[in-house]
C-alpha cells in the first residue's frame, strides 16, 4: 500500500513539474526578446539620454507621458547609458573655476545607471565645441587673420600645413572664439583642473571616458588634426595631455578617443596613424570610441572593412554613438559635425526608408557580431523623437517606442549569429 502511495505521489510530482515547465516555456516565449539579452553573449547595448529623461521631467519636445515611455523603454532594452550633452564641458562646467560646475544633471545620471545596474560612460571631456569661452580666453593677442568678429577666412581642416597634425584658426562648429587667448600653460592648467575634477568626481562610477572627441581632420588632405584652439594654443600634444590627465584622475577607468566618420577611409587612416603616434608615447589610450553616424547605404562589407583595420591597433572598439540617416541628404557622405546636422536630414526620406534601413541595420550588426573587438554598442537616443537627426527616422524605435522592422531585423541578426555558431 505505501509502495502504492509512493507511486502515485511521484507521479503526482512528476506532472507538477512538468506542467510548470511548459508554463515557463510559454511564460518565455510570450516574453518579447530584448536588445541588452539578445547581445548578452557579444557586447553591451547603451544609448544616450537626455537629461528630462534622468530627472523625470517633461522636456526636449517630450510631454511628461511620452517621457516616462521613455524610460520604461530605456529601462527595457538598454544596460549602458551616456549623457547626450549633461558632461561636455559647456554644461557641466559652464563658468570659470571650482565655483562655476553644475554637477546636478550627471549626478542625476550617475545615480539612474547605477540604480538601474546599467553602466555609466562619461562624453566627452576635451572637444573642439560645446566649449565655454571662457576657457580659451587670456591676455595673448589671437593670430593674425582673426578678428573680434570671427575669422577672417573660412577654416579649411585640410589647409596646406609644414606641421602635419594640422595648424590654421579655430575650426567649424558652434561655441567658436575669436578673443584674446590663454597662453599654452594657462589652458593646459584648465583642462587639469577640469578633468581631475570631473573625472575624480565620479571615479568608479564612470567608468568609461570619451577623453578627447572629433580631433581628427575630415576630408583627404595631408593634416591628421582638425584646426582647433586646442591645437593651435597647446599644440598636437594636447591629446597625449588630456589622456594623462584623465588617467591620473581615475587610473581604473577606460579612455577612449572619440570620433565620426571612421567608416570613410581617409579618415581611418588618420585615425590609425594618431592612435599608433600615441601608443608609441605610451600615452593611456584604452579604446577607439567610433561614432558610427551612417546612413541606409552603409553595407556589412563597409563595416567589415573598417573594424578590420581598427582593431589591428590592438584596442577595444567600442561604438559610441550608432544611428543610421534615412534622409536624401545624408546619403552623400559619413560626415556628422555638428554644424552640418541640417542639411544631413534635409529632402525627405529615401524611397522604401523602413526597409532600407532594416536591412543596413541588419549587415552593420553582423559585423559587430563577427568583430570580437567590439565590446559595446551605444545608440545615440532611444527612440526617432529624441534623436538629434529626428527628421531622418534613425532608430530602432519610433517617436512612440514602437519596434521598427529595424528592431526586428537587429534582433534576427543576433538570433542568427547563436544558430550559426551553435551548428559549428
Amino acid at each position: 500500500m505505501k509502495r502504492s502511495n509512493s507511486i502515485r505521489n511521484f507521479r503526482a510530482a512528476l506532472i507538477t513539474a512538468m506542467l510548470l515547465a511548459i508554463g515557463a516555456n510559454v511564460r518565455a516565449a510570450e516574453k518579447p526578446v530584448t536588445l541588452k539579452d539578445a547581445f548578452k553573449d557579444h557586447f553591451a547595448i547603451g544609448t544616450a539620454v537626455n537629461r528630462s529623461m534622468m530627472t523625470g521631467t517633461p522636456g526636449f519636445r517630450r510631454s511628461a507621458e511620452h517621457n516616462a515611455g521613455d524610460v520604461a523603454l530605456l529601462k527595457e532594452q538598454f544596460n549602458q547609458i551616456v549623457a547626450e550633452n549633461d558632461t561636455k564641458w559647456q554644461l557641466i562646467h559652464p563658468r570659470e573655476g571650482q565655483d562655476g560646475y553644475d554637477f546636478g544633471p550627471t549626478d542625476a545620471l550617475v545615480k539612474f545607471g547605477l540604480s538601474n545596474k546599467m553602466e555609466v560612460a562619461g562624453h566627452t571631456l576635451v572637444w573642439h565645441s560645446q566649449t565655454p569661452n571662457w576657457v580659451f580666453a587670456g591676455t595673448n593677442p589671437p593670430p593674425p587673420g582673426v578678428t573680434k568678429a570671427g575669422p577672417v577666412t573660412a577654416a579649411n581642416t585640410d589647409a596646406p600645413s609644414t606641421n602635419r597634425f594640422g595648424s590654421g584658426r579655430f575650426g567649424p562648429g558652434f561655441g567658436r572664439y575669436n578673443g584674446p587667448r590663454a597662453s599654452r600653460e594657462e589652458l593646459l592648467q584648465r583642462m587639469h583642473d577640469h578633468i581631475h575634477t570631473v573625472v575624480g568626481r565620479y571615479k568608479g562610477r564612470i567608468k568609461v571616458w570619451d577623453v578627447v572627441n572629433e580631433a581628427i581632420a575630415d576630408g583627404n588632405g595631408t593634416n591628421i588634426l582638425r584646426n582647433s584652439l586646442w591645437l593651435e594654443i597647446i599644440g598636437p600634444d594636447f591629446i597625449a595631455k588630456a589622456f594623462e590627465y584623465a588617467h591620473e584622475a581615475d587610473p581604473d577607468a577606460i579612455l577612449r578617443y572619440n570620433d565620426y566618420g571612421l567608416e570613410n577611409a581617409a579618415k581611418r587612416g588618420k585615425l590609425i596613424a594618431l592612435i599608433k603616434s600615441l601608443q608609441e608615447q605610451k600615452v593611456p589610450v584604452h579604446a577607439i570610441g567610433s561614432q558610427t553616424h551612417i546612413n541606409v547605404s552603409t553595407s556589412f562589407e563597409v563595416m567589415d572593412q573598417a573594424l578590420t583595420e581598427m582593431e589591428a591597433l590592438g584596442l577595444p572598439i567600442h561604438i559610441t554613438e550608432l544611428d543610421v540617416n534615412s534622409a536624401q541628404s545624408g546619403q552623400r557622405d559619413l560626415g556628422a559635425d555638428v554644424s552640418a546636422n541640417v542639411s544631413a536630414v534635409e529632402g525627405g526620406l529615401v524611397s522604401e526608408a523602413d526597409q532600407k534601413l532594416a536591412d543596413a541595420y541588419a549587415g552593420i550588426f553582423r559585423a559587430f557580431v563577427k568583430h570580437k573587438s567590439v565590446k559595446l554598442v551605444t545608440f545615440w537616443g532611444v527612440n526617432d523623437a529624441v534623436s538629434w537627426r529626428a527628421r531622418g527616422k534613425p532608430l530602432l524605435f519610433d517617436g512612440n517606442n514602437q519596434p521598427k522592422p529595424a528592431f526586428h531585423a537587429v534582433i534576427r541578426a543576433a538570433t542568427e549569429t547563436a544558430v550559426n555558431s551553435h551548428q559549428k
